[in-house]
């Protein structure tokens, strides 16, 4: 008998799966994997930032989706969840019923110390090979740090902005909306430098010396 770690699944098996999960789900070349919990900076923050932006571009052809949308990498086959995406112009779906994105323009993550390699790493990978795809947020969440990846056009290289201070601000031409630092933080409590980690665990059963 097939081990449950060892099936492998077609998207239209996931997509039928996930419709009936109750929690969020990435697929990547077969596989399903379950996508964490988010903590109370997580939330609020992905909700300030769809506060932001939807202000921003109401009344212009322009549309923001929270993390309900999925987004689908054509070129490699990723299905994920960013915290928001948005574009200009005609929002283009895998078919006329589901609510998956094939051509966002912006991308925001919020980082956890779960996720955060794979989201600047892998994740941003994937992304990046969306040709429609222009500017990539990445907002810590446990102190105040935002930083955007920015091209031109899917021929250029990325160009890298990061900003700390609470009367700083990050531009995202691509749907001529700003994000304040001050804005984006509003009711969350972090540091201004991220907090420091220790450097390696002292055992449990580690005696000391008088």
């Amino acid at each position: 008998m097939e081990s449950p770690e060892e099936r492998y699944y077609t998207p239209e098996e996931y997509l039928a799966l996930e419709d009936a999960a109750l929690e969020k789900h990435e697929y990547f070349d077969g596989r399903i994997y379950a996508m964490t919990g988010s903590s109370l900076n997580h939330a609020q923050i992905t909700m300030n930032v769809h506060v932001l932006l939807a202000n921003q571009l109401r009344g212009r052809s322009c549309r923001v989706f929270n993390m309900d949308v999925k987004v689908l990498v054509s070129e490699t086959g990723l299905f994920t969840y960013p915290d928001a995406s948005a574009l200009c112009g005609e929002p283009r779906f895998k078919d006329a019923k589901s609510a998956i994105l094939l051509n966002p323009s912006t991308i925001v993550e919020v980082l956890s110390s779960s996720t955060e390699r794979y989201d600047r790493g892998r994740k941003f990978e994937h992304y990046a090979r969306i040709r429609s795809m222009r500017e990539y947020v990445l907002i810590a969440q446990d102190y105040r740090h935002v930083e955007r990846f920015r091209r031109a056009d899917a021929s250029t290289e990325w160009g890298y902005l990061a900003v700390d201070d609470l009367q700083a601000s990050v531009e995202l031409p691509s749907i001529g909306c700003t994000l304040a630092v001050r804005d984006v933080y509003e009711h969350v409590d972090v540091p201004p430098r991220p907090p420091l980690r220790a450097l390696y665990e002292i055992p449990p059963d580690y005696a000391t010396c008088d």
